[in-house]
């Protein structure tokens, strides 16, 4: 029984196992029919999409065939177009060279005609230079002739007559100098003359006007601890580059709150004076300085220059007169730092060229010439701090480099009496730059100061053993010191003037300069009865 039971066990368990084979066979062969299902459906699918791609791709062929083939027909009839209108251009062209051809043909063959004529013409006027040349001998053969035959029946040669005529005019013509020197020093001392100079000055003074204010060029700056140190700083680096591109000297006091400007330069001082200001009135303009001390001050003195250039054109400018060399504008320009007695050269040359044209053309010389000289008269002073000398001979040894008229030239170096003058010109000059001077309100000295300084002079001058008197003349501007012949050689009065003229330099203080003229004079006196 219980194998029965065992063996029923058994076959239901192997009937299980089989059934549930049989299931999974089945369920396996479901799924393996739903996979070729979903596969014959992707396969389809795919299919179905490459023939659409196929289709697309076949269809955007021919649509980029369509337009490529549309785009080159489009080419090619341009191209068709700007050929035919290139092969109308030629033809019209070669018409032109055509056309341009036949004229020249036509104008080779007028020229040829021309010098076929020329040709005639030539030969024409070669014969009758040959013609005029044969006549040109015969005529100088008959002159040569004719004046032997007068030589010999006067008795006296070409050239020796021609010397005689030549003598007799000189001597005719010396004799007409030597009468009209004898009239005018007849009548030099008309008071006709006097009163006619007069009349004519006065109407030029009177025709001129124009305010002056005193200036006077400040050499104290006070400038405070502060901006004194900002000098002095990395080794008085901007202290030094200020110094070497001015030329003067800035020298610190004691208290180091204030600067001395100690030098002969106007131009230079005027310099220093704007950076200074330049510092104070624009604080963000040090950190500049600083950094690059030489560069700066080096445009700084640039900006004076180019304000100098614009004055000296502006003078020739407003007279009316044709500018010179740009050095003589440069000089010209300067003296608009340079006073005398604080008076501004520059106004005094501008106003002195005006008084001396007028002067002129009332007596009816030539205007602009006379403002011209007077303008450049004083432009020696605008270098008396380089070079040695009277500024007038400096002024005219300028003038005569730089191709100014001799007129001109010596005009400026006769307006102190430093050379003879040779014009009427000269005198002009003189006398406008007297009478700008000498204007009330013009100038300004202290009358006890003068009077010391020709004090000192004349002291200085009649200390020499020998010295009969000396003189201050013009100004305190010249030293005349008169030695006695009997106590003083030549060699002496030579060195004399030498060492007075270095003592006053040791011993005084003064602008410009002052020139020193020791004279020994022989005197033979006899008296007749």
């Amino acid at each position: 029984m219980l194998d029965l039971v065992f063996v029923a066990i058994i076959a239901g368990v192997l009937i299980g196992v089989v059934t549930a084979i049989l299931a999974m066979r089945a369920a396996a062969a479901e799924a393996s029919r739903e996979a070729r299902r979903v596969v014959d459906a992707t396969r389809g699918e795919i299919a179905a999409q490459v023939k659409a791609a196929e289709l697309e791709a076949a269809a955007q062929r021919r649509a980029l065939e369509t337009a490529a083939r549309t785009e080159a027909l489009e080419i090619r009839t341009r191209g068709d177009d700007e050929l035919a209108a290139k092969e109308a251009a030629l033809e019209r062209r070669a018409q032109e060279v055509a056309r341009i051809e036949a004229t020249l043909a036509g104008t080779e063959d007028a020229i040829e005609q021309r010098e076929a004529t020329l040709d005639a013409v030539h030969k024409d006027l070669q014969s009758r230079r040959d013609r005029a040349t044969g006549f040109e001998t015969d005529a100088k053969k008959k002159q040569q002739s004719a004046r032997t035959e007068l030589e010999s029946r006067a008795g006296v040669a070409a050239i020796e007559l021609i010397e005689r005529m030549s003598r007799a005019w000189l001597d005719d013509a010396r004799a007409r100098a030597s009468d009209a020197v004898r009239t005018v020093d007849q009548t030099a001392a008309d008071p006709e003359h006097d009163r006619e100079a007069k009349r004519v000055m006065e109407i030029a003074a009177t025709r001129y006007h124009h305010h002056y204010m005193t200036e006077r060029a400040v050499n104290n700056l006070r400038i405070g601890p502060d901006l004194v140190g900002i000098l002095l700083d990395n080794g008085g680096a901007l202290h030094q580059a200020i110094q070497t591109v001015a030329g003067v000297q800035l020298l610190v006091n004691d208290d180091k709150d204030a600067i001395r400007l100690d030098g002969l330069d106007g131009v230079g001082k005027e310099f220093v004076r704007r950076a200074i200001n330049r510092m104070i009135k624009k604080p963000e303009s040090i950190d500049d300085a600083r950094k690059d001390p030489e560069g700066w001050a080096n445009r700084g003195r640039e900006t004076v220059n180019q304000e100098i250039r614009a004055l000296g054109k502006r003078a020739f400018q407003i007279l009316g007169i044709q500018k010179p060399h740009p050095d003589i504008v440069e000089l010209v320009g300067a003296l608009n730092f340079r006073t005398s007695y604080t008076q501004n050269q520059w106004w005094h040359a501008v106003e002195s060229s005006y008084l001396a044209g007028m002067m002129a053309a009332e007596m009816g010389l030539d205007e602009k010439l006379a403002r011209r000289a007077t303008l450049m008269h004083d432009i020696g002073k605008a270098l008396t701090h380089k070079i040695e000398g009277s500024h007038a001979v400096i002024g005219a040894d300028i003038a005569r480099r730089l191709g100014e008229p001799e007129l001109v030239a010596n005009a400026i170096g006769a307006h102190h009496a430093d050379e003879p003058c040779n014009s009427v010109y000269a005198y002009l000059v003189a006398a406008s730059d007297a009478m700008s001077g000498a204007r009330p309100g013009a100038r300004r000295e202290l009358a006890e100061g003068f009077s010391m300084k020709v004090e000192d002079l004349e002291r200085i001058g009649s200390s020499r053993r020998g010295v009969s008197h000396a003189h201050a003349v013009h100004g305190g501007r010249e030293l005349r010191v008169y030695v006695r012949e009997r106590d003083v050689d030549d060699l002496t009065t030579v060195e004399m003037s030498t060492e007075i003229a270095s003592q006053i330099s040791e011993e005084m203080t003064f602008p410009g300069q002052i020139k020193v003229t020791v004279i020994r004079a022989f005197e033979a006196v006899a008296t007749a009865n």
